[in-house]
């Protein structure tokens, strides 16, 4: 399976005192990584949430900090499917700088419904989805 490619450039306020990038900004990063990842697959979670209520939240992550990025580094995260059931999505999301892995995370997200509690992905949702796996 090839993985969802996102860009992005590590500004001056992504950085900490020592000019690297503060730990907690990967999470940042990794979260607009799969935004579009997702939008890519067409689905508008604006639109989602609208007609049936559902929204994706981060239920866990398993992050290793690697190798630290600098200001003006040009980055890229790689997101991959790593298994989905009815109500939740695992995905490998990886940061890379010129193809060297800085930073590895395991996400997991659960749909949940108006109410805050589990929900079932709907079948077109489940679909597009699954197709990033193929």
């Amino acid at each position: 399976m090839t993985p969802h490619r996102f860009d992005l450039r590590v500004y001056y306020e992504d950085t900490d005192l020592a000019g690297i990038v503060y730990y907690a900004n990967y999470l940042k990063f990794i979260e607009r990584a799969r935004t579009e990842w997702v939008r890519g697959l067409g689905i508008d979670q604006g639109r989602l949430k609208a007609e049936s209520g559902i929204v994706f939240a981060v239920r866990r992550v398993v992050a290793d900090y690697l190798r630290p990025a600098r200001f003006d580094d040009l980055l890229t995260v790689e997101t991959r499917l790593a298994a989905l059931s009815p109500a939740r999505i695992v995905l490998e999301q990886d940061v890379l700088r010129a193809g060297e892995r800085l930073f590895a995370a395991g996400v997991t997200l659960v749909a949940l419904g108006e109410t805050g509690r589990p929900a079932r992905l709907p079948a077109d949702i489940r679909r597009a989805l699954g197709a990033a796996a193929r």
